[in-house]
């Protein structure tokens, strides 16, 4: 299974490659409309090995599920671009259809987070000084970047209600999901072991290489130099292909457990 996700990968960045040098704007538009087949592969895969893992019922399934619906909503933001870019013929707005996929894969994500920590017994073990102090730092220096970044001198005048909440509701949102992906990683690091390790440190790196993909989108858009089909594109592959490996690393360790 891993080959064929990998595989995949390779051809995706190949044809991004090749686009890019050529500088054929087709071959790059064509691309933009297609990776997001890996987030679609990802979610599949998720919904299958959530359902393995008890789906609903578990916790663990439960965290699977959210972060595979996570993966679709963000191929549904994309095919509303892809729509607009093909057959719409008008630059994309702001918000659009496509932002109940964008924006809506941020409480998935930190949901599936939350569930996270609850597996790996997270909240258990804040027991010492350092870690509460780490549990208050981590989450508010991310959150005081995100505002300092992006929404310092923001300006309200005239601006409809809903641009203002995403506008507010994009930076904060994912620095709360990042913020717990790394309290969880850091402070579970001493007592996640077993079969469990590898998976869940794939899912906490896939919600970083998230955090940094939409890091660089919020922060091109902002100062107009973002580019459909540049390197920004290639971060959210490698996001949803890291979210890919992991949710296979989830259906691989129930296997292996079944078998023990």
């Amino acid at each position: 299974m891993y080959k064929y996700v990998v595989i995949l990968c390779i051809i995706l960045l190949a044809w991004w490659g090749v686009a890019t040098v050529t500088q054929s704007a087709l071959g790059l538009e064509l691309w933009v409309d297609s990776y997001q087949i890996m987030s679609w592969y990802g979610a599949i895969f998720g919904f299958w090995s959530a359902a393995h893992w008890g789906g609903r019922k578990s916790v663990m399934g439960r965290s699977i599920l959210a972060f595979s619906v996570g993966l679709l909503l963000q191929s549904f933001g994309q095919s509303v671009y892809a729509y607009y870019a093909l057959f719409g013929g008008v630059e994309v707005p702001y918000p659009s259809l496509g932002d109940i996929g964008f924006f809506g894969s941020i409480p998935c994500y930190i949901y599936g987070t939350y569930l996270l920590g609850r597996v790996t017994g997270t909240r258990i073990s804040m027991k010492k000084y350092s870690e509460k102090i780490s549990a208050m730092l981590v989450p508010l220096g991310l959150l005081i970047f995100s505002y300092a970044m992006f929404l310092r001198g923001y300006d309200a005048t005239d601006v409809p209600a809903l641009t203002v909440f995403l506008d507010f509701g994009y930076p904060l949102g994912q620095a709360i999901y990042v913020s717990l992906a790394i309290l969880i990683f850091f402070l579970s690091k001493k007592t996640l072991g077993g079969l469990m390790r590898k998976p869940l440190q794939l899912l906490l790196l896939a919600l970083i290489v998230q955090y940094v993909a939409d890091y660089m989108f919020l922060y091109l858009q902002s100062r107009g130099i973002w580019t459909a089909g540049g390197v920004n594109d290639v971060v959210y592959l490698l996001a949803y292909f890291v979210m890919t490996i992991a949710l296979i690393r989830t259906y691989k360790a129930f296997s292996s457990i079944q078998s023990v």
